[in-house]
């Protein structure tokens, strides 16, 4: 019992000291202490090297608030991108859907006129037109990030019936109120117009397949869209890859968010789908710069998808080889070291191995051969789907 005692003081007092070092005085209270694991907001940094000269930008290019049908507000929507990592964010309210306005119509109801009504609940504008300013969420949002260092892109989303016609953000709005058009081929051009860039948004989502419709071979056909969503949240759609690099298209990955990142992705342990924006720095002009010239990457739940000179590209910037020994037969013992918080799958010809990130893995080659492998977690345009890499090395 003595023993027992004993240990249950000791015990006691560890519990005691611990408390007390997680605990400190507060500056100003004398009777309030505060835990030190309760810190500020932190970043979580996301490590991507150069590729050939470009800065790899982290994006979302498709995101919403309580403006639209998002169930935050702008502002929270950039301090979320900057803890997530991102360096650059498009808020992208729908034109024609903000279910919100109705609830915002009644909470600020004993504050409007009484004979004032909300006519913009609904999915169709009709002849009404826009009567809110479709303006103000990009505004919120950039003013915001400036405390934060992540670049707005203005946008909006052109958002008709997905079976038929589909979605559509423009970035890089002027002036998102003049969009709208019933006819929603000519709300594109209207976006055009003003200098945007063009997005198909999740060409597959409530769709049976991924057959171009009508609509879409129109808008296609004209020129009208410089983009397109090969993943959306979790929905990866591989043949649009092949769509992309046929159409000369860039390629994105989104989250489309409504509800927070946390709950969607960081909370399970992923990060955001980001589209990687390759330019120069991460102002409006570089951006659009990157985007009309297709250098991109599209990233969600660890696949990385791209034009495959691209792809390889970035492969090979994230990861260094480095020979260790060739013995007397010729054949060169090589460490590939992956220095980015991106991970790899690789397959040399058997079953695939991972690489991950900030890890080295010891591989072999005879005299005079290759390296031969593939990336089995990245997808090209290619009837192999996953990039195939064959290096030799000097003597």
């Amino acid at each position: 019992m003595k023993r027992i005692a004993a240990f249950a003081i000791v015990a006691a007092s560890i519990v005691t000291a611990s408390a007390q070092s997680i605990y400190y005085q507060d500056a100003t209270n004398v009777d309030m202490a505060r835990h030190t694991l309760r810190n500020d907001v932190l970043r979580r940094e996301i490590v991507l090297p150069e590729v050939n000269g470009y800065k790899v930008l982290k994006a979302d290019l498709h995101s919403h608030t309580i403006y639209s049908d998002g169930n935050v507000t702008p502002e929270y929507r950039v301090r979320e991108a900057w803890v997530d990592g991102l360096d650059v964010l498009a808020v992208t309210e729908h034109v024609e859907y903000r279910p919100s306005e109705g609830k915002m119509y009644s909470y600020l109801k004993g504050y409007l006129p009484e004979n004032m009504q909300n006519i913009n609940m609904s999915n169709l504008v009709k002849e009404v037109g826009i009567l809110t300013d479709l303006n103000l969420s990009n505004e919120l949002a950039t003013k915001a990030a400036e405390s934060y260092g992540i670049t707005i892109i203005p946008g909006v989303e052109v958002t008709r019936t997905p079976e038929t016609i589909g979605h559509y953000n423009a970035l890089f709005v002027k002036d998102a109120n003049t969009i709208y058009d019933a006819d929603p081929a000519a709300s594109i051009r209207k976006a055009r117009e003003q200098g945007a860039i063009i997005m198909h948004n999740h060409p597959g989502w409530r769709r049976k397949n991924l057959q171009m419709t009508e609509f879409e071979q129109k808008v296609y056909g004209e020129g009208l869209i410089d983009g397109v969503e090969i993943m959306n949240g979790s929905e990866f759609y591989p043949s649009v890859v092949n769509r992309a690099s046929e159409n000369k298209l860039f390629m994105a990955a989104n989250t489309d968010i409504h509800s927070t990142t946390a709950m969607d992705y960081t909370n399970q342990g992923h990060y955001r789908n980001m589209t990687f924006i390759l330019a120069k720095d991460a102002s409006q002009e570089s951006l659009m710069d990157a985007l009309k010239k297709r250098r991109t990457l599209a990233y969600s739940f660890g696949t990385i998808a791209g034009d495959e000179e691209l792809v390889k590209d970035f492969f090979l910037a994230c990861v260094q080889f480095e020979t260790i020994r060739v013995d007397e037969k010729g054949r060169r013992y090589m460490r590939m070291t992956n220095n980015t918080s991106m991970d790899f799958v690789l397959n040399f010809g058997g079953n695939p191995v991972q690489l991950r990130s900030f890890t080295s893995r010891n591989v072999s080659v005879a005299k005079g051969k290759e390296l031969t492998f593939t990336v089995e977690n990245m997808w090209v345009p290619t009837e192999q789907k996953h990039p195939e890499f064959k290096l030799k090395f000097k003597k």
